[in-house]
């Protein structure tokens, strides 16, 4: 009985360790000091989505990774990067999936030609539905 208590204590005790041990990055939660530069964070903190939440951005995610995020996002922006190239580069390191912003690769055309597909497909089946109903 004991060992299936200590057992269970111990599975118990076990979230505890889960949570992460080292301080926040320090641009995570701070704003930066121009305005400007913040106002370009936020839009791109905004577009990018957090990797352990994913159907958060990284700018309403409270999980570790996407505090790092915003802290290498506020960084490079107040090293005067350009958002684009920082998307680009998160991009390139962790695909396109990081990105809001869908891409007009390859890859993605059929998602962006399936609605027009979908809509031409739907106007010729009530175009023959009215004829039907004309001739009767």
């Amino acid at each position: 009985m004991r060992r299936l208590i200590l057992l269970v204590a111990l599975f118990a005790a076990a979230a505890a360790f889960a949570d992460s041990n080292t301080p926040p990055a320090y641009w995570s939660d701070r704003q930066l000091p121009d305005p400007r530069q913040e106002a370009r964070a936020q839009g791109l903190m905004n577009e990018l989505r957090c990797l352990v939440c994913q159907g958060q951005s990284i700018a309403d995610s409270d999980a570790d990774l996407a505090a790092d995020m915003r802290d290498l996002v506020r960084r490079r922006i107040a090293a005067g990067e350009k958002p684009a190239a920082i998307r680009g580069w998160l991009i390139q390191r962790y695909g396109t999936w990081i990105s809001y912003r869908p891409t007009t690769e390859p890859a993605t055309w059929p998602l962006w030609l399936a609605p027009l597909i979908l809509l031409v497909l739907g106007a010729f089946m009530v175009r023959h539905r009215i004829r039907l109903g004309k001739r009767a």
